[in-house]
């Protein structure tokens, strides 16, 4: 592998890890429109396994907007990430797999008088924040592809390990 090579392949990987977190602070802050920017035109995502949907990006953005509101707190959090480039003969191709672990902690909304201060409420965390109501975790397998914007996200599906609920 040539020095050109070897910078083209951490480029494309720093590039590739840039969309993956890209990817959680889109979902994190609610903001759709970035989220459906990392996808292909004709790319897909895939909630099913943990108990959501499947399909376009676009509509899958719309479904994430009305399912998110139930958690206005989250901290989505993508570890462990393995990326594999197309090998093209010792070159990199346009097309990469990344299989990543998550987790997810999230607050559901709080109704007034129902807020971290409440009477008979004990979840106040550090400087007086809400500790998670729903915690998920489990693994996203992402297919990306390069386009002349760069890397985007083709499918990404959601494997769900585990979760943890209210009362649970």
């Amino acid at each position: 592998m040539t020095q050109r090579v070897a910078l083209a392949t951490v480029m494309d990987r720093l590039a590739i890890d840039a969309v993956i977190t890209g990817y959680a602070v889109a979902v994190d802050d609610g903001a759709w429109s970035d989220y459906g920017a990392l996808f292909t035109p004709d790319g897909r995502a895939d909630y099913r396994d943990a108990g959501g949907v499947e399909g376009p990006a676009e509509e899958i953005a719309r479904w994430l907007e009305e399912t998110m509101s139930l958690f206005p707190v989250r901290q989505h959090l993508i570890v462990n990430r393995r990326i594999d480039l197309e090998d093209l003969g010792g070159y990199t191709g346009d097309r990469a797999e990344v299989v990543a672990d998550y987790l997810n902690p999230m607050c559901l909304a709080r109704k007034a008088g129902s807020g971290p201060d409440a009477p008979g409420r004990a979840d106040s965390g550090q400087a007086g924040g809400p500790t998670p109501d729903f915690v998920t975790g489990g693994r996203y397998a992402f297919a990306l592809h390069r386009a002349e914007s760069g890397w985007l996200i083709h499918t990404v599906t959601v494997h769900e390990k585990w979760r943890r609920t209210p009362g649970a």
